[in-house]
Order: C-alpha cells, then structure tokens, then sequence
C-alpha cells in the first residue's frame, strides 16, 4: 500500500490533513472545565449531522458495534423479541448480537442486494397485536452490498401497524454521507462510528437516542457497565466522563463536525450522490453490474460491484493493493468472491474518484477481464463534467 494514494474502502476512510491536526493536541485533565469545550460542541455537532433538535448524543470510546451494543443494553430485556432483516453481513452480524445477548430474534430473511421491505415489516407488526416485539432493527446502509435502505419508508409503516416499538438504525456507513433525519423519520436510537461520514480514525461509537429510548433505558435490564448512557449523561453533566476519553478523537469530532456542518448537509450529500454515480456509470462502461438489485437502492457511500461468474472478485483487490498500492474492499460473507468494493465517502472528490475508477480497470484488465481501458474513467467524466460539483469551502 501507499501512503500517497487515497484509499477506497468504505471505511475507514481518507482523513483531511485538518482533522489529523485537531486530533493531535496536547495531554488535558479531562476532568477540567477545559475538557467541556471540546466535549459539549462535539455533541450538538453530531445532534445537527443526525438533523434532530433533541437527541440525546452518547460517544463511547469504541467502534460501531460497540453502538450497537449501546443500542440493545440500554433500552432492552432478556428474551424481549426484536425484528429484524438480514440483508447483508453487516446486519447479520448485529443479529449475532442480539441472539448472544440472549434476546428473542425474529428475522426477514432478505436476497443479499435488497433492500429491507418495509411492507413486511408492516405485516408482521400489524399482527403483533400484543406487541410482543419490543424494537425494530435497521441497516440503513448495508455496506456489504452497497444497498440503501428506506428508514423513513419503515417509520410509515410502523406507523400504519400502530406498533409502538423502538426503531434502532445502524446508521455507520450513511450518517455524515447520506440523507438521515433522525426526527421526521422518528428513529429511537442512531448509531454510527468516526470513521467513516466524519472522516476520522476509528475509536468512536456515536449514539444518539430520542425520548422514548432515554425512557427505555430506566426499565431496561440487559446488563451494561461500560456502554451505560445514564453514567455517561451524569459524566457529561460535570464537563467528564464516567472513565478516560478519547481526548483527542473528541477535538477531531468536533472539527469534523463544523467542517460537514460548513459545507452544508445538503451539499455533502449532493457531493456523495454526484461520486457515486460516476463510479455507477463506470461500471455500466465495463459491462458489469452491481449488487444492489435496484437503483432506488443503490448505495451513495459504496459500490459493491459483481465479476463475471468463475472469476474471483478478490484478485482485483489483492491486485490493486500489490501491483498499484490503492485499496479496495474485498466482498464479505455471501458475496465474498464474488464482488469488490469500491468506497466513496467521506474526505472524497471527483477528481479523486476518478483514479479510483482508472485503476480499478488497469486491475481488471491485468487479470485478463474484457475491459476496455479508460471506458470508465470516459462514462465517468462525461458524468462530473455534467454534473458540476458546488465550490467547496477551504478547511480552517
């Protein structure tokens, strides 16, 4: 690999030399009235990158799943029944969760490319009339496939069931990229880490819960020590922690943050939208396809991109990194083998993308598909030459 190519997997993703530089700072007493200023502001930046005005936002020294752990132990019961859909590994891994923490799963089996159905969803809430299931789980983002879930679609159709269950969205790959809006879609808990939409090393777990999960929490009994957002709101409340922070992630939040909220949310995910279909029209000029069974579900963070059948889809990246020094990710669980990924989020522009998509294809062509050099890199910038980016604004 090299340090002078940017990279091109779904996370973690390219750091801007901004944010490498607000992460570095020197050792403060986290327990000092100094350690709230870079504490409070990082929370309401994130409560404005989830677009809420009252989310209660937790970070936790960890990393998405740990998220995800937050989610289930602060607001559920042994044997409390969840519903879920697993659509791709990433899914599938938080019902591993779920079952390991001894709750009562009930899963849409879901073809790896799909997107959850919400219909399904609403059936099988409309005949819950006890309401025995007690949270509803989304992958908003199924980063194994490159699929886009409608979360606001699922809100309706809870809401047509009259089920008053919790609605938990993994948001990891989506949240500081995409459109989520976490109060007009009525999501309970959000959950996303810092290194992906905030451009930043992993070690953060970014949670934030509405009022009805904060009232879950009181009730709830799964243990959780760690992961427990009721010492962690008496934490904050003091300017600290109930233990260590990670300092200098938190002053990188914050920054990240002001430089997304700067930028404008809608002009980060216009720019995200814009790369995306560049690398999807690049992918038409090569003649192949992507996971994701449908546009209306296609990914604007990651692209996960099918081989011809007998060909192994991990060569190119195992390539791509040996012969070129870039990264590319490598398919996982069902579709290992069979696709690789090319990642586009988070620090990214056209320009960038476009040496991403050129050597996708000298990988390609290397290893003897029918690739026709710089047709993808042609589609694609005819695509950004039509589709001009809006100006950016310098980092501080």
């Amino acid at each position: 690999m090299s340090f002078q190519n940017p990279v091109f997997i779904p996370g973690p993703t390219n750091i801007p030399k901004h944010l490498r530089k607000a992460c570095d700072m020197p050792t403060i007493d986290h327990r000092s009235p100094l350690f709230g200023q870079i504490l409070h502001p990082a929370r309401e930046g994130v409560r404005k990158v989830l677009q809420s005005d009252s989310a209660e936002v937790f970070i936790f020294p960890a990393t998405g799943t740990g998220g995800w752990e937050t989610a289930l132990t602060n607001t559920l019961s042994p044997g409390d029944r969840v519903l879920v859909a697993r659509n791709g590994m990433f899914s599938h891994r938080w019902i591993d969760m779920c079952q390991r923490h001894g709750l009562d799963v009930q899963i849409v089996e879901v073809p790896w490319g799909d997107g959850i159905p919400a219909d399904r969803y609403q059936d099988i809430l409309a005949a819950d009339t006890g309401h025995a299931i007690r949270a509803v789980l989304a992958t908003h983002n199924e980063t194994a496939t490159g699929v886009r879930s409608d979360i606001g679609a699922i809100r309706r159709a809870m809401d047509a069931a009259g089920h008053p269950a919790l609605l938990f969205v993994d948001g990891v790959s989506s949240i500081g990229s995409m459109e989520f809006r976490f109060d007009d879609w009525g999501v309970d808990v959000a959950v996303t880490g810092s290194q992906k939409g905030f451009m930043l090393p992993a070690g953060l777990a970014i949670t934030g819960f509405s009022a009805r999960a904060m009232a879950a929490t009181e009730t709830a009994t799964l243990t959780r020590t760690f992961f427990d957002v009721r010492d962690m709101a008496k934490g904050y409340a003091g300017n600290a922690y109930p233990y260590t922070p990670a300092v200098g992630l938190m002053s990188g939040l914050k920054e990240a943050c002001r430089m997304l909220l700067d930028e404008g949310l809608e002009n980060v995910f216009a720019r995200h939208h814009r790369i995306a279909e560049g690398v999807r029209v690049a992918v038409k000029a090569w003649g192949l396809e992507l996971c994701a069974s449908d546009p209306s579900v296609q990914s604007d963070t990651v692209s996960a991109i099918r081989t011809p059948v007998g060909f192994n889809a991990t060569d190119i990246v195992t390539h791509a990194a040996d012969r070129y020094g870039v990264a590319f990710g490598v398919g996982l669980g069902e579709v290992a083998g069979k696709v690789f990924r090319i990642g586009h989020l988070g620090s990214l522009t056209d320009v960038m993308a476009l040496s991403g998509i050129a050597t996708a294809e000298m990988c390609m062509a290397d290893l003897g598909l029918q690739i026709t050099l710089g047709s993808g890199v042609a589609a694609a910038q005819d695509y950004y030459r039509g589709h001009p980016a809006a100006p950016r604004k310098a980092a501080a």
